[in-house]
């Protein structure tokens, strides 16, 4: 009896779907293609152009054949049900009745997709693989944002997801939730040049960095950044850094963070201020992708490899819509140190040891200091 039930149900979604998809989804697509080009971008968070180009992209991995039995569900209808799961964080229950598809199969169509993204834009995600493409990177924080040799702003967050079956408190985070923690290094352009995503929200914050594959080719000196340089009518060399928040160590390796906010100078207030203000890039890249993307604000109900599946997807079609639409993409979701929107992702707990610091890269940061507060100065620094 269970049996012919379920088959029951599958044969009442195939009946349901063949009309109802064509009917709902895939005619509201026409229908706002036509009247709304707003709220077409808002529903699949990309324009149509995009949408037909990122479909003729996926199309090979996602597309089906057709059987005797029924015909295939598109490679649009495919990609469309992903794009709408990614931007409004609805369940898979919620978008059955918007596709006429079946919950389960949802499931599938939507890891599958996923990870034909990744596959298929895997060039929008790249370290530099030289010393120029890092020198480039620099030359635009410094220009942009008045920070020079500035390689990246290095951040990371929680995604929650639900408690993985038998993980015990291996996921369980400072909030007292079940997380996966993304880690993002941003260029000056708010695009990502390295995302990790997997590690535990258990983990301590200095072990998920020393858990990327980053870190251990910076370890390794496989990363083939630049010589320490002179700047601008400052005599002494200084190095290349990555610039990173209090939750980071100050590490030989470059990892350079504000100085801790106990009774600080005037001067290290104004080098705080410009660590920070260039930093505060890569908060806006989570901020972007939490907007653009609302499933990386609810708690994903699945395990932390497809969670990771998903969350990693977002990322590269944040560079995808940022490289082809730039500051149209981008509008709306810029923000300072000073300004919140109240739906954020979870920021990895700030519990690091300053003692851990090196004597080498402190002294790397007093030199920043010095040039930030003399020939390196900017009228604004001193009105903040």
């Amino acid at each position: 009896m269970g049996v012919k039930r379920e088959l029951s149900q599958k044969t009442r979604y195939r009946e349901i779907g063949k009309l109802f998809s064509l009917f709902s989804h895939i005619k509201l697509l026409k229908e706002l293609e036509v009247s709304s080009t707003e709220d077409y971008n808002n529903f699949l968070r990309m324009d149509l152009e995009l949408f037909h180009d990122l479909l003729f992209k996926v199309k090979p991995f996602i597309e089906k054949q057709n059987t005797q039995m029924r015909d295939s569900i598109s490679p649009q209808l495919r990609l469309s049900t992903t794009l709408r799961y990614l931007a409004g964080g609805a369940t898979y229950e919620d978008l059955k009745f918007l596709t006429a598809i079946a919950p389960q199969t949802i499931g599938k169509i939507v890891i599958e997709t996923c990870e034909a993204i990744i596959s298929t834009l895997k060039e929008y995600i790249q370290m530099p693989r030289n010393e120029e493409a890092w020198k480039e990177i620099a030359s635009n924080f410094n220009s942009r944002w008045n920070f020079p040799n500035c390689l990246g702003a290095i951040d990371g967050k929680h995604v929650a997801i639900k408690k993985p079956a038998n993980s015990g408190s291996h996921y369980f985070n400072y909030k007292k939730t079940h997380s996966i923690v993304l880690m993002l290094i941003a260029d000056a352009n708010y695009e990502i040049i390295m995302a990790d995503i997997g590690s535990n929200g258990r983990i301590s914050d200095g072990g998920v960095f020393t858990a990327t594959k980053f870190y251990e080719r910076l370890q390794e000196n496989r990363l083939k950044l630049p010589d320490p340089i002179e700047l601008p009518n400052f005599p002494e060399k200084v190095p290349y850094v990555f610039i990173a928040d209090d939750a980071f160590p100050l590490k030989e390796h470059i990892i350079m963070k504000p100085y801790s906010r106990r009774a600080l100078t005037l001067e290290e207030d104004i080098c705080n201020y410009r660590i920070s203000r260039a930093r505060w890039i890569v908060e806006n890249v989570f901020g972007i992708l939490a907007s653009r993307f609302r499933v990386l604000l609810t708690t994903i109900n699945l395990s932390p490899e497809k969670s990771a599946t998903i969350v990693l997807a977002c990322c590269y079609l944040h560079n995808y819509l940022s490289k082809n639409r730039g500051q149209t993409y981008r509008e709306g979701n810029i923000r300072n140190e000073n300004t919140h929107s109240g739906e954020e992702l979870l920021p990895i707990n700030n519990n690091t040891n300053t003692r851990n610091s090196t004597l080498f890269a402190k002294e790397v940061r007093d030199k920043f200091h010095t040039y930030f507060n003399t020939v390196g100065a900017v009228p604004f620094q001193q009105t903040v």
